[in-house]
């Protein structure tokens, strides 16, 4: 039995109290005329304010929270003492003034703020928060601003409530129809690790105004209640948030792959097509989501509408479960099925769910339900009341669990706002006494999905859904979040991205939008190239990868195989696949710790001012940096990399930064367009072989073989370094009970050896292999001479064929990349890699005579290796006038031994752009790369 301590504090009085340390949970009463403050202290470094007129709920028993939050059986803090009005824990200070009762909260030595009661005997009414030193602030949701910029934090700006009641879709010309929604979670930061967390628990809507000082925070309520963490930099406050409106569990990994969507699909044969394409092109797919047709559609401002029926359309849609089986066992992928809260006014399921009171009602709890008639674009009728418990289980066990007994894997969880609402309606309620729209408008998608959650709960299939709304603890559902119906513009791709900087430290990691934009008729720029960059960004950034659009006239392209720049496409897709171990892992540590999947890099670099309003660079986890790209005839673009030692993700040319930009890196390299991308000297990143046989994220391939080795790309680093592969079943909750894989991976670099060790795996779950190869990618700034594995030499190969006809051994792989394996080997044994490195890369000079050029351009070389662009002329080496009009240049890192063919051309200098000006006449000039250090000049002319 938890002890709890209480204390009541009349503030006119000038006595002190002195306590001892106490180990359980303390509540403060303070009163001021009919004001009352009280202060519950759950952790040393959490604490719970409740602030209202009128008669106080007393000391004795826990404050009231919504259902935003989750953990409330908070042991209390470690120590504890009061003197007076001052009360300090071992993480902070809180004093309350007497007569106003504002409340100074310290960290302990520095002051955060001081937030004051503002109107409590008005409707509307809030607090006003000293801004102090706080020169940064995030999080609060999602919600977009003019202007096509992927920059910005709060300060300075207004948190505004998307509609009359709060979360609402709305419009604007930059970035069209798109989503607001209120997670009342602010982390504001200043100098040198100053920084606070402060959770609004309330469900009303809220306007946070961050102009001037102090801010002022406004919502409605006859309460008001708040939280404050401390703690010594923003990973740990966001994870205290994470602790106490809960952690999300680990998606399916299938969530991690290509999921293909659009308004919609009317048959099977659609999505065959669909499907066909795709793996014609050689594109890896998980799944499609299936909009209205499914269920035969809709019937705009008709009682008679289908809306609600969520019954398979079997004219277009037959065997159903049949399909989903071939889908699922032969082609690797699943479905997504699109539900809504609404259901016509003459559909069975209306009289069925009136009969038993689980629908929203019109007025009083003894009305009928409400009758919606307002933009009745999917017809007329009724909205589930998701307030009450009863009325979600019994739609789940209605409708929902058929499907997932069919195979579906997915619910796609539109009008979530709730987009159309009577305003004077009637629901169960979230708080005692409370039933109108405005005590529950802001937490119905939350409650929506905690249903589906719960239902889940009894059964072993994780639950996976994509929601358009929400609140503070959607996470903990098993809920991916998309930015509703967003315009194909490029300033709504820009601004995407700074919604998803605020999502993140919002504590929602599973983040993304209608890749190409659902609007198409709001596109001003050239469609392929916004396309080609919106599957870019969303490939590094978006869980799930979704492309959507509008779609009704089946004319419209929105698969990667048809439109864009098809081969850019693809590559992204492929690195997407590729890094699956890598994502995967990060889900199973937000999970396990709250740790963000796709942060910000203020949240890693707090205290480095370049980053603190970037929203147009973000880290994958800690070790992969990535660069935003929304922009019209963009080719190239500048990097800011804090403090270290990075390697190009796509060359992996090393770059020592002070804290500094790197100007001018360009964006297609080799043929492709990538966003910009830098590992950390150190990084460890766990990879799955992907090749035009991958199938989907799971493994599956069309020739039917198994590619389940371990590979690991490592940044070799004096510093030594490590990571965890996670490794589940993919599908099921057993990894919650322990059924999951892990596999420590570290490196070390001392003198001329570097060193991996692929620890012995701990746990196991089912279909884990018990024996597989290891794979070691090592990234470094020499070739090797030789490799031990636990001691004993391997093989050294001549080339790539010849590697992967072996079953073992290692290559020098050209580009700093050195290359070992074992033999498949017991998950059971440690496999340490020993890399002698020191031995100089394999180079050649390379001469162009008669390269004379006019101002602007200059002379290239360009060949069939990446080194040398892959035959892109973007990608080319510069050479230099070093004996004008003869250009010379020395290229580096070849892959040894290889046969390279070249040529020179002339191009211009600016905009990396892709055609030549002028070619080096006749054949190819052919080389062999050396074994290692340099093989001379090799020379062409034009």
């Amino acid at each position: 039995m938890k002890r709890i301590l209480t204390v009541f504090v009349v503030l006119a009085s000038s006595f002190l109290v002195a306590l001892p340390a106490q180990a359980a949970v303390q509540r403060v009463q303070f009163t001021s005329g009919s004001t009352y403050l009280i202060a519950e202290f759950l952790d040393d470094d959490l604490v719970h304010f409740e602030l209202a007129q009128g008669t106080s709920p007393g000391t004795g028993s826990p404050l009231f929270t919504t259902p935003q939050v989750a953990k409330t059986d908070y042991t209390g803090p470690s120590s504890f003492s009061q003197v007076g009005n001052v009360i300090t824990t071992a993480s902070m200070k809180v004093e309350v003034t007497a007569g106003t009762l504002c409340v100074k909260v310290s960290d302990p030595t520095r002051l955060l703020y001081e937030a004051c009661p503002r109107n409590l005997s008005q409707a509307w009414k809030g607090l006003s928060v000293t801004k102090s030193s706080v020169q940064h602030a995030y999080g609060l949701g999602q919600q977009f601003f003019t202007g096509g910029s992927a920059d910005g934090d709060w300060l300075g700006r207004t948190r505004s409530p998307g509609g009359a009641y709060g979360n609402a879709m709305v419009w604007d010309p930059d970035n069209g129809p798109v989503g607001n929604t209120q997670i009342p979670v602010l982390f504001a930061v200043g100098a040198s690790n100053l920084n606070y967390g402060l959770f609004l628990d309330q469900v009303y809507k809220q306007e946070w105004n961050l102009n001037g000082d102090p801010w002022t925070i406004d919502t409605w309520g006859d309460q008001l209640r708040w939280y404050t963490m401390t703690g010594p930099d923003l990973p740990d406050l966001r994870k205290d948030y994470l602790e106490l409106t809960g952690r999300p569990p680990v998606p399916p990994k299938k969530a991690f792959g290509l999921w293909v969507s659009e308004f919609g699909y009317d048959n099977w044969t659609e999505i065959d097509n669909r499907l066909a394409g795709l793996r014609t092109a050689k594109f890896p797919v998980d799944g499609f989501v299936l909009d209205l047709p499914w269920f035969g559609g809709v019937t705009a401002g008709s009682d008679n509408t289908l809306m609600g029926s969520l019954t398979w359309d079997t004219t277009d849609f037959p065997s159903p479960a049949t399909k989903i089986a071939d889908y699922s066992t032969n082609q690797g992928v699943g479905l997504m099925t699109i539900e809504e809260s609404y259901i016509g006014k003459n559909r069975p399921e209306h009289a069925d769910m009136a009969s038993r009171g689980y629908l929203v009602r019109a007025g009083c709890s003894s009305c009928a339900p409400t009758y919606l008639t307002t933009n009745d674009w999917w017809g007329r009728g009724g909205m589930i009341d998701w307030t009450q418990n009863a009325a979600g289980d019994y739609w789940h066990t209605l409708k929902r669990a058929s499907l997932s007994t069919q195979g579906i894997l997915g619910h796609w969880l539109d009008l979530g706002e709730p987009e159309m609402y009577d305003p004077a309606d009637w629901v169960s309620g979230v708080m005692p006494g409370k039933h109108a729209h405005a005590d529950y408008h802001n937490v119905y998608n939350l409650k929506w999905a905690e249903s589906i959650a719960r239902n889940y709960a009894s059964g072993t299939k994780r639950p996976f859904m994509l929601a358009r709304s929400g609140a503070g603890g959607m996470q903990r559902h098993g809920v991916a979040m998309w930015s509703a119906d967003i315009g194909s513009k490029l300033t709504a791709l820009a601004q995407q991205q700074n919604a998803q900087m605020h999502m993140s430290m919002s504590g929602i990691d599973y983040y993304g939008s209608d890749i190409g934009g659902f609007r198409r008729e709001m596109l001003d720029s050239d469609l392929n190239e916004l396309y080609t960059q919106w599957f870019a960004n969303g490939a590094w950034f978006d869980v799930p990868l979704r492309p959507h659009t509008e779609n009704l006239c089946n004319c419209a392209a929105t698969s990667p195989d048809s439109i864009g720049h098809v081969a850019s496409n693809l590559g992204n897709l492929r690195r997407r696949y590729e890094l699956t171990p890598y994502y995967y892992s990060l889900a199973h540590r937000a999970y396990l710790t709250g740790e963000p999947v796709v942060p910000p890099l203020v949240y890693h670099y707090q205290n480095d001012s370049a980053v603190r309003e970037m929203g147009h660079q973000k880290l994958i986890g800690k070790d992969l940096l990535v660069g935003v790209v929304a922009g019209a005839n963009e080719r190239s673009r500048n990097m800011y990399l804090p403090a270290g030692t990075w390697y190009d993700y796509s060359t992996n040319e090393k770059l020592v930064s002070t804290g500094q930009w790197f100007n001018d890196r360009p964006l297609w390299v080799n043929g492709e367009f990538r966003l910009p991308t830098f590992a950390r000297a150190g990084a460890i990143i766990p990879k799955m072989f992907v090749d035009d046989k991958t199938m989907n994220v799971l493994g599956k391939r069309t020739d039917a073989s198994t590619r389940n080795e371990l590979i690991a790309r490592v940044y070799a680093a004096p510093s030594a370094s490590s990571f965890t592969l996670y490794e589940d079943d993919g599908s099921s909750t057993a990894y919650k009970t322990g059924s999951v894989r892990t596999t420590a991976l570290s490196q070390s670099l001392s003198g001329s050896v570097a060193t991996v060790t692929v620890a012995a795996s701990s746990g196991t779950y089912t279909g884990a292999p018990a024996s597989r190869s290891n794979v070691v990618e090592l990234v470094a700034d020499t070739q090797a001479s030789a490799v031990t594995l636990n001691g004993s030499p391997l093989t050294q190969h001549a080339s790539k064929a010849a590697f992967d006809a072996a079953s073992s051994g290692w290559y020098n792989a050209g580009g700093g990349v050195i290359v070992a394996k074992s033999a498949s080997v017991s998950v059971g044994t440690a496999k340490t890699f020993a890399f002698t490195i020191g031995q100089a890369p394999a180079s050649m000079t390379f001469s162009c005579a008669n390269g004379t050029t006019v101002a602007g351009q200059s002379v290239y070389a360009v060949g069939n290796v990446p080194q040398l662009g892959g035959w892109s002329v973007a990608s080319a080496v510069k050479l230099s006038p070093t004996s004008y009009p003869t250009w010379t240049g020395t290229v580096s890192k070849l892959p040894p031994g290889a046969s390279v063919e070249w040529k020179c051309v002339k191009r211009q200098e600016a905009g990396f752009p892709d055609t030549a000006d002028a070619w080096e006449p006749g054949g190819n000039t052919v080389f062999t790369a050396p074994a290692s250090g340099s093989g001379g000049t090799t020379s062409g002319s034009f």
